[in-house]
């Protein structure tokens, strides 16, 4: 912490999933999007075990990694059973949504942008919805798989809601929040922008701002 800087405000969490949980509830009412309450309880149950770091990392030679979303796509791809293909496809699906909707600021320095977590992750929901469809654990989790890929990126921007409660937007995210919008049409990067004073043009999302 530099000389003159405040220190942040510290809130004390003694049940991660209820905080989550309250957490999510907020920005979903605050972001306008229903979801089912067993679509709600998955993502807080995402959100609850990728609050643990070696949940979301895997182990490497090089020390903890996360594996790039192309290779679990691979994986599910190169899958010798259906259990295992389902598995490497949920997993896909998670890690995108959590990456997506908690670390969209983060992108903006790298080759691979929000919008390619937010396609990866919708898809591989959406195959889950239809292959699981006709099996026992399909009924159980096909509707939610099918809401999570038709909402995932309403979601992420929920999710972006629980990352930032804590953050005030500031001139400094126009541009970010400006190429949020354009390549993904987010409705809550749209209205931060409006309430920085910035009208983007949506009739084709070209590039111009007002």
């Amino acid at each position: 912490m530099e000389d003159g800087e405040s220190p942040r405000s510290l809130v004390a969490v003694t049940n991660l999933r209820e905080f989550f949980h309250d957490s999510v509830q907020t920005a979903l009412r605050k972001q306008h999007v229903a979801v089912d309450d067993h679509t709600e309880h998955y993502v807080v149950n995402v959100l609850t075990q990728f609050a643990r770091s070696d949940e979301l990392y895997e182990q490497t030679a090089e020390g903890a990694r996360l594996k790039p979303l192309a290779h679990m796509l691979a994986d599910a791809s190169e899958a010798p059973t259906t259990q295992q293909r389902d598995h490497a496809l949920r997993r896909l699906g998670d890690v995108s949504l959590f990456i997506a909707g908690f670390f969209a600021q983060s992108f903006a320095r790298r080759l691979v942008d929000v919008d390619y977590h937010i396609a990866m992750g919708g898809r591989a929901y959406g195959t889950l919805a239809e292959t699981t469809r006709n099996s026992v654990r399909g009924q159980a989790f096909g509707a939610v798989f099918h809401e999570l890929a038709a909402k995932f990126q309403r979601l992420v921007d929920v999710l972006n809601d629980v990352a930032e409660m804590a953050h005030e937007h500031s001139d400094k995210d126009i541009l970010r929040q400006y190429e949020i919008w354009l390549k993904t049409g987010s409705p809550r990067a749209y209205a931060i922008l409006r309430r920085l004073g910035v009208d983007p043009v949506a009739s084709s999302r070209s590039g111009a701002l007002i």
